[in-house]
């Protein structure tokens, strides 16, 4: 939990033990201060639900939600219809509600879709990232697909990180540009920026060997962005508490084999 309070408006329900795409929206959270129950690492109870609301069998809950299709999923309290709790998913658009709910989506409604594509591309790279152990199916063991998977990464190191780290490093250089200092947009912290630390950090410990030839090309992420907003306030908090989950066998996964050699 972020801090204390008794009964936090927001519960995130997702996997227990891994941070996965639910970080992106414990980032947000962690930075706008704002408590929450992470409900699978509270209880054994708390991963049932967590999975009953993803069962082939459901169709939605008591509240008038319809059923879900995958975590990472935020229930809302109180802001469902007549009061009851809202159950949103799909990591974009939990932050999309987010964003506006604690001023994270930028200064105005142009800010709000510049906010909102980047974090989509974020997503995007996410997925690539996760695809590149994991080329043929989810369902399979890495084990099962290495041969693929390491001329997946190659292909990723070669061809897509560069090309998603260059996209990044050309937002941050036009926004510093309009006098905006660090962050992808406008002056204040959005979630477009911790969802892009996030996936800077990610790759850090997925393929640590490969960023650090890559940092020298990208000043702007490496030497300003990343550092920066690590020390933004509520971001600093959380990494120093001890309540961020390692990184293990979630999306960000690290096989020596797949990185550089």
């Amino acid at each position: 939990m972020a801090a204390q309070s008794t009964q936090p408006r927001f519960i995130i329900l997702y996997h227990p033990r891994i941070p996965g795409r639910a970080e992106y929206v414990r980032l947000a959270l962690e930075a706008a201060g704002e408590p929450y129950i992470d409900l699978a690492n509270e209880s054994k109870s708390g991963a049932r639900e967590v999975y009953s609301r993803i069962d082939q069998n459901s169709t939605g809950d008591e509240d008038g939600n319809p059923p879900q299709f995958a975590p990472p999923m935020l229930k809302i309290q109180g802001a469902g219809k007549n009061g009851k709790a809202l159950v949103i998913s799909q990591t974009a658009n939990i932050l999309l509600y987010l964003g506006s709910e604690l001023g994270l989506a930028g200064e105005d409604d142009v800010d709000k879709f510049h906010v909102n594509q980047l974090a989509l591309t974020v997503f995007d790279f996410t997925n690539e990232i996760h695809d590149s152990h994991h080329p043929l199916a989810s369902n399979l063991y890495y084990e099962d697909q290495k041969e693929e998977a390491l001329k997946k990464a190659k292909n990723f190191r070669e061809i897509r990180l560069p090309k998603y780290l260059g996209f990044f490093e050309r937002v941050l250089k036009s926004n510093a540009e309009r006098g905006h200092g660090k962050y992808m947009v406008g002056s204040k912290l959005t979630y477009a920026d911790t969802s892009a630390w996030q996936v800077i950090d990610g790759l850090r410990f997925a393929f640590p060997q490969e960023l650090k030839v890559r940092e020298k090309d990208y000043p702007l992420i490496f030497t300003n962005f990343y550092p920066g907003i690590k020390e933004e306030k509520g971001i600093k908090e959380y990494l120093a508490s001890g309540r961020r989950i390692p990184y293990s066998n979630g999306v960000f996964r690290y096989y020596p084999e797949l990185d550089r050699q």
